[in-house]
C-alpha cells in the first residue's frame, strides 16, 4: 500500500525554534512521547507512550535516525507493533523546514510504509501528528517561551 501522511504548518518563528522542537529529547517529549532521542545520523532510539491493545500496539515506537541537516531536514525510521516482536507499522518520518514569510513552515511526510498491517493505527496516526503539530505551535506561541533567534 503506498498510503502517506502528509501535514504542513506554518509557524511565526525561525527554522532555528522550530527545529529544537524537533531534535530536542525534553521538548519532543512535550508535544509527542517520552524519548531517547539524540540527533546522530545512526543513533537507535524509542518514543514510549501507555499501550493501546485495541490497535495492537505496546507502546513503544522504534526509531532509527536516517537524515539531518541542521534547521532544513530530518527524517527517522518508525516501527512499532504488539509487542511480540512482529511489526505492523515499518515506515520513515521525515521533518522538512522551509524559511517563509518571517517564519517557518513544517512539512511532514510519514510514508514510506514497509509494513502497515493496522489501519487502526494508521488513522490514529494521522489525526495525532496534525494535533502534534499544533502543540508545537501552542508550545511556540506561549507568552513565556524565549523564541531561538535565527
Amino acid at each position: 500500500m503506498a498510503a502517506s501522511i502528509k501535514h504542513q504548518l506554518f509557524f511565526p518563528h525561525p527554522p532555528r525554534a522550530v527545529w529544537e522542537y524537533l531534535t530536542n529529547a525534553e521538548l519532543m517529549e512535550l508535544w509527542l512521547m517520552k524519548n531517547n532521542f539524540q540527533p546522530i545520523v545512526g543513533h537507535d532510539f524509542q518514543f514510549r507512550i501507555n499501550p493501546v491493545p485495541s490497535l495492537d500496539f505496546d507502546g513503544i515506537v522504534y526509531c532509527k535516525v536516517l537524515e539531518i541537516v541542521p534547521f532544513k531536514k530530518l527524517s527517522y525510521s518508525w516501527k512499532l507493533g504488539p509487542g511480540d516482536g512482529t511489526l505492523n507499522i515499518d515506515s520513515v518520518v521525515r521533518w522538512e523546514l522551509h524559511p517563509k514569510d518571517n517564519g517557518t513552515e513544517l512539512v511532514l511526510d510519514h510514508g514510506d510504509f514497509v509494513v502497515m498491517e493496522n489501519i487502526g493505527i494508521f488513522n490514529s496516526m494521522n489525526e495525532g501528528w496534525r494535533k502534534n503539530m499544533h502543540k508545537i505551535a501552542d508550545r511556540l506561541n506561549a507568552p513565556d517561551h524565549a523564541t531561538t533567534k535565527a
